[in-house]
């Protein structure tokens, strides 16, 4: 990994650390920020890994699917007010200002909330940002095993109202390889011109083969 995504992700880690986003659900022995850090940065645990998924449109998809293509991965949930929709717009903006060159690109977004963000559901959402944007979702055991499998976290809120209940949940925008290896990550608010400095190279490098 460059120096560039290292420092990168150690940037995300001490913005995500600070915003309280990093939450442990029930069953998963905790780790502090900095352990988490440590896997995402320097790769002491493999990061990220296959699934098979169904998209806003109802059809089965797998990571396979998407071999060849950069991925920039974001898990959240439709029904997220802030931090969802800005990282999403700041996806939306790098792939419109690649132009062609954004074809390389995959951007997926998977919930983390399965119950509530049907195939339908999802549909209506990203289309809100990107028409190239898919929807991903699953059973709650296989979104388990994905988000744990990308170092996800995310547990629902307990307000005083059960009508005010939302999911909190890393925000990090996860940069595949096209044979599915980890690359790095954007942590929260990364702007549009920040995540195209770090992609371009290897846009490029894509373009070459």
């Amino acid at each position: 990994m460059s120096k560039t995504l290292l420092a990168l992700g150690f940037a995300g880690g001490i913005a995500a650390a600070a915003a309280g986003w990093l939450l442990w659900p029930q069953h998963a022995p905790p780790r502090s920020a900095a352990e988490l850090m440590d896997v995402l940065m320097w790769n002491r645990e493999p990061v990220g890994g296959p699934f098979a998924l169904v998209d806003h449109n109802g059809q089965p998809r797998t990571d396979a699917d998407f071999r060849g293509k950069l991925m920039l991965i974001y898990f959240g949930f439709t029904f997220c007010s802030d931090v969802c929709p800005t990282d999403l717009q700041s996806i939306a903006g790098a792939l419109d200002k690649l132009g062609p060159a954004s074809e390389t690109i995959q951007p997926l977004f998977i919930t983390v909330d399965p119950q509530k963000d049907t195939p339908e559901q999802l549909k209506e959402y990203v289309r809100l940002f990107h028409p190239r944007l898919i929807g991903l979702t699953g059973d709650a055991r296989q979104i388990r095993r994905l988000t744990e499998a990308y170092k996800v976290y995310y547990a629902k809120t307990q307000p005083a109202k059960p009508a005010d209940r939302g999911i909190d949940h890393t925000g990090y925008v996860y940069l595949m390889g096209r044979t599915g290896e980890y690359l790095g990550f954007f942590p929260p608010d990364t702007s549009t011109d920040r995540m195209i400095e770090i992609i371009r190279p290897h846009v490029t490098a894509l373009s070459q083969r």
